[in-house]
């Protein structure tokens, strides 16, 4: 395969893969439990293996960004050309609608829905921030230091643990946070709240960066 192709579209099953497992997980754990914190543990669960392993297995071919928002940290750190980020962010967002709508036909849902899950808050936009600055910080800190190694783990750790110390329950991906439209599921999203839920993780993604270059005099 073309070497230009193959990171964007390790980027696209990526995404994908990512996207199915959460809006999956979220409608098997509303199938199994009425009540909406064990769906959400079910949810978690399911999101941070899956993505401690997409990150192992998918990282050595276009590093596993599945994140539109760490895709543009590693633009502005010139890790990464704009062609590329342009790319990668195109093939994001394509899987994650992807992810969704195979989730939804899963669970013999409509292929294609438009979630009506209002989330926006003062609230839930500070969770935003917050979830994605450490992300961020997380990603860069362990490559400054060389210890790439842990990052599969460490991302699972953070949206794991801010699943739940976040209001937001930590989408902290834009690209994700698009596809998450497309099923009005658990864990869908209304499109009037995408906006400022991005708007919010591009802010934490900047703070994420200061943070690890404020971090970096120290390491």
């Amino acid at each position: 395969m073309n070497a230009s192709l193959r990171k964007p579209l390790a980027e696209f099953v990526g995404a994908a893969l990512l996207v199915c497992v959460v809006v999956g997980s979220g409608i098997m754990g509303t199938n199994l439990s009425h009540d909406s914190g064990v769906a959400l543990i079910i949810n978690m669960f399911s999101t941070i293996f899956a993505l401690a392993l997409l990150i192992t297995t998918i990282g050595p071919i276009s590093g596993a960004h599945f994140n539109s928002a760490v895709s543009l940290v590693q633009l502005f750190n010139r890790s990464q050309k704009a062609t590329e980020t342009l790319f990668f962010i195109i093939a994001q967002i394509a899987g994650a609608i992807v992810g969704a709508v195979v989730a939804n036909l899963m669970f013999d849902e409509k292929a294609v829905q438009i979630s009506q899950h209002a989330r926006v808050t003062t609230a839930t936009l500070i969770g935003e921030v917050i979830a994605t600055a450490g992300l961020v910080a997380v990603i860069g800190i362990l490559s400054h230091r060389d210890q790439g190694k842990f990052i599969p783990v460490a991302v699972a750790a953070w949206i794991g643990s801010a699943y739940f110390f976040t209001s937001s329950t930590s989408f902290a991906n834009p690209a994700v946070t698009i596809g998450r439209i497309f099923s009005d599921t658990f864990a869908g999203i209304q499109p009037a709240s995408v906006l400022p839920y991005i708007a919010a993780q591009l802010v934490g993604a900047a703070l994420g960066v200061a943070l690890v270059k404020g971090a970096s005099h120290d390491i």
